[in-house]
């Protein structure tokens, strides 16, 4: 079953943009001007999602002197495949039995 604070962190990165900062990430770890390069957002756009990313535990950052960098939390996407496994194998559960609500 989906818990709000799994719902609530599918809206998190269901944005395209946070969707895009979060694929990206999966692949390395970046500073807020390589996102934005990669992204084309602006820079203050950019700003407002990552704070978004870390309000919600998606990503967290790494000072390295005058430049932030963003780093994916792996447990956190890894967590939410876990609950959409768990709701493909329920469907596949009930699929067959002709299970359904009278109306």
């Amino acid at each position: 079953m989906l818990t709000s604070a799994t719902t609530d962190l599918l809206r998190v990165i269901t944005d395209p943009v946070r969707f895009r900062i979060v694929t990206l990430l999966a692949h390395e770890t970046l500073c807020t001007t390589h996102l934005v390069e990669e992204t084309g957002a602006r820079q203050t756009n950019l700003s407002n999602h990552l704070k978004v990313l870390r309000e919600a535990g998606v990503v967290e950052t790494e000072p390295c002197g005058r430049f932030m960098y963003y780093k994916l939390k792996p447990e956190v996407i890894e967590a939410l495949a876990e609950s959409f496994g768990e709701l493909a194998a329920t469907a596949r559960a009930t699929h067959g039995s002709n299970r359904k609500r009278a109306c």
